[in-house]
């Protein structure tokens, strides 16, 4: 299933609401501190209200400077971990992208703000309906979804430009790394206990991968070894 026209996609969150301010004052304080300027980055996390991706007992904390837990054992990354990745993907308008791990769909929501067409992949049915009543009540439609193992990626849809996984493999799986276009790029947080967030830039001879930071993201659903 999918939903169309960015020109759409958001509607009841287009006008200020009592979170508004603490928007501005996470991006000032939490993102832009930390030397992110990405313009496109900046505003999508002006506008998206976090809040309405938690559960009731968390709203109060949604911009805090820190993950919080969602349904079904999982988390929503903390609002600077979410504008990194994004701002490391390097996208524009047209950039195809693949999201790995829809979550509650905060960091879809993100980056359905600055492309104009997300996919994405949830392994946990709950969440994923949930995510898309969500997003679908926001106004997005420039969405394709999908429940599915994400370490599979979604081959029919292939190649992507850009592919972000918000949960943690113990290595950089290969089929993703092929779903990629020549040039193209994947964020990725790698590791088990230990874990890195890295960037992986797919080149004619392979690919290359730089370390951006330490992270702790929950463990990606990989099939046995």
């Amino acid at each position: 299933m999918r939903f169309r026209g960015k020109q759409q996609k958001h509607t009841s969150h287009s006008t200020a609401d009592s979170y508004t301010h603490l928007r501005e004052e996470m991006v000032r304080a939490q993102i832009e501190r930390r030397g992110i300027r990405n313009n496109n980055v900046l505003e999508a996390m002006r506008k998206v209200p976090r809040h309405l991706f938690l559960k009731r007992e968390s709203i109060d904390s949604a911009y805090e400077d820190h993950a919080l837990s969602i349904d079904c054992g999982q988390t929503m990354s903390q609002p600077y971990i979410v504008a990194l990745m994004t701002d490391q993907l390097g996208l524009d308008p047209e950039s195809k992208v693949l999201e790995i791990g829809t979550g509650c769909g905060y960091q879809t929501a993100v980056l359905a703000e600055i492309i104009d067409e997300v996919y994405t992949v949830e392994i946990i049915p709950e969440l994923a309906e949930a995510a898309w009543k969500r997003l679908t009540k926001l106004g997005y439609q420039n969405i394709h979804k999908k429940i599915g193992n994400g370490y599979f990626g979604w081959e029919e849809h292939a190649p992507f430009d850009r592919i972000i996984i918000t949960a943690a493999p113990k290595k950089v799986p290969d089929n993703l790394v092929e779903q990629l276009t020549a040039g193209g790029r994947m964020v990725v947080p790698v590791g088990d206990f230990n874990q890195d967030l890295v960037i992986v830039s797919k080149t004619v001879h392979g690919f290359e991968r730089k370390k951006i930071s330490d992270v702790r993201f929950v463990p990606m659903t990989c099939p046995p070894e």
